[in-house]
């Protein structure tokens, strides 16, 4: 079965920077897309950034394109969300995702960053 298990989540100052891990495990498949989504306060989902299992592009959502970086080690099954220069509207929790093609999707139980003075 597959898990995901986020880590790194925590309070930081405007201007900050956190690291978020995503361990994934349960499974063989070798071709997925890891994604990470977020949900701040009163808001509904939001998707922030995703990256294939193999490496290629990385791919940003406007609002935290320049701050933040995905990066997977394959070898671990993690995949990393170094975010930089946060702001308070970066306050969420912060999902990962994992996507198996065509129509599965596995979930971790979320990590909250909260960025405020």
């Amino acid at each position: 079965q597959v898990q995901l298990v986020e880590s790194g989540g925590g309070l930081v100052q405007p201007g900050g920077s956190l690291r978020l891990s995503c361990a994934a495990s349960g499974f063989t498949f070798s071709s997925y897309l890891m994604s990470w989504v977020r949900q701040a306060p009163g808001k509904g989902l939001e998707w922030v950034s995703d990256i294939k299992s193999g490496g290629g592009s990385p791919y940003y959502a406007d609002s935290v394109k320049g701050r933040f970086t995905i990066s997977t080690d394959n070898a671990k099954r993690t995949v990393y969300l170094e975010m930089n220069s946060l702001k308070p509207e970066d306050t969420a929790v912060y999902y990962c995702n994992l996507h198996r093609p065509p129509s599965y999707y596995y979930w971790g139980q979320g990590t909250q960053v909260t960025v405020s003075s």
